[in-house]
């Protein structure tokens, strides 16, 4: 702290001139002096002013970081959080087909979640699923990704729908026989039929097989369905290349078994959520209650 040497010589501490005539020569100099002394010497500050100067000051001011610096790591964090999302948690999807109509319309966006399946879950009857292509599921007007290099980087990070992937009910898990079809053209899961109205397409067909040629000349039947394995079909019965299409080599009817009509847990992303797009049909997907009375296979 500076001291205003103008405003201390002027202190009524400080003798006059004329006071210091009147004194002994020795004791006007020796008064001056202390005067002057006490003038030119600042004090020496206490132990911890300055911290206390400081303290009532407040601290120092953090420097901020340029915007363009703040800029960058924003970016990196949304980055890593939308990657981490889209690795554990969410993704989004587009149905690439008709197959799933009503319900899920070609071109949708839907959103999939992860959760249910960790810690060895595996998909349920009834559930809606994505999962990658078996190999051949998929036609080329189907098997269409993101358009350009920005959709591109989107869909390696979640924000974006990709391709090559195909979304289906599940219809049976590992170890479920399943039959087609009942004298009333239900299928049958266990042994116990399953009331499908309610979200399939109605088209008036005989079974809901889908393979409608097969209704009056016994049907079929496939399983069990092997350990690690889901059966699969569409909603849209009469328009859906799943599980059913790849059966001829399970029911014995092809000589080249090179397909297989399930589809390993493994490759499932995970369940469908919700349906986001358009947004007018915006809405929750559950899982409809006709699979609940299904028993485990024997």
């Amino acid at each position: 702290m500076t001291t205003d040497h103008t405003g201390a010589g002027s202190s009524d501490a400080v003798p006059s001139v004329g006071d210091a005539a009147d004194l002994p020569t020795g004791e006007a100099k020796e008064s001056d002096a202390a005067a002057v002394g006490v003038v030119a010497q600042d004090p020496a500050p206490a132990p911890g002013a300055e911290a206390a100067a400081e303290s009532e000051s407040g601290p120092a001011k953090r420097k901020n970081l340029p915007i363009w610096q703040e800029t960058i790591l924003l970016l990196v964090t949304a980055l890593v959080l939308a990657i981490a999302i889209k690795a554990l948690f969410v993704q989004a999807f587009y149905i690439p087909s008709e197959s799933m109509e009503p319900g899920l319309v070609k071109d949708d966006r839907i959103l999939v979640q992860k959760v249910s399946y960790w810690f060895g879950d595996s998909p349920e009857r009834g559930d809606v699923v994505v999962f990658k292509d078996p190999g051949g599921w998929l036609d080329a007007t189907e098997d269409v990704g993101p358009g350009n290099p920005l959709t591109e980087v989107m869909a390696k990070i979640g924000l974006y729908p990709s391709g090559g992937h195909l979304v289906k009910r599940v219809i049976g898990v590992a170890g479920d026989t399943i039959e087609c079809c009942d004298d009333q053209g239900r299928l049958a899961v266990n042994g116990t039929p399953i009331e499908e109205s309610g979200y399939i397409r109605d088209e008036d067909l005989p079974c809901n097989g889908p393979m409608t040629q097969q209704c009056d000349s016994g049907g079929w039947t496939v399983g069990p369905i092997p350990e690690g394995t889901i059966f699969v079909m569409g909603d849209n019965r009469s328009n859906s290349a799943d599980s059913t299409v790849h059966m001829d080599c399970v029911n014995g009817r092809a000589t080249d078994c090179t397909d297989s009509p399930f589809v390993d847990t493994e490759q499932v992303v995970g369940k469908v959520m919700v349906l986001v797009w358009p947004r007018d049909r915006f809405g929750w997907v559950h899982r409809p209650d006709s699979f609940a009375d299904i028993p485990d296979a024997s």
